[in-house]
C-alpha cells in the first residue's frame, strides 16, 4: 500500500497517525518531492491533486479515506 500525501496536509497527518499504531505495511511518498507520484495522484483525481491519495496493492485507490477504510482494505486484500 502506498500512501500519498504531503508533509503540511492535516489529513495526511491523521491517517499516518492511525497506521502508525498498526502492523499494517504501507510506504509513504510525498507529491511535493516526486513529480510522477504528483502526476499519478492528479491522474485519479481529475487533475487535481489531493491528498492523502491511497494506492492498494489491487492497484485501487481511494481518496482521502478514513483510517477504517483503508485498514478493511488492507485486512480483505491480505486475508
Amino acid at each position: 500500500m502506498t500512501i500519498y500525501a504531503t508533509t503540511w496536509c492535516p489529513f495526511c497527518r491523521s491517517l499516518l497517525d492511525a497506521l502508525s499504531g498498526t502492523d499494517i505495511d504501507y510506504e509513504v511518498v510525498d507529491v511535493d518531492q516526486d513529480r510522477d507520484a504528483a502526476a499519478w495522484v492528479e491522474s485519479v483525481n481529475g487533475g487535481n491533486r489531493v491528498v492523502p491519495t491511497v494506492r492498494f496493492s489491487d492497484g485501487t485507490h481511494a481518496t482521502n479515506p478514513p483510517f477504517a477504510q483503508v485498514k478493511a482494505k488492507y485486512e480483505e486484500l491480505n486475508a
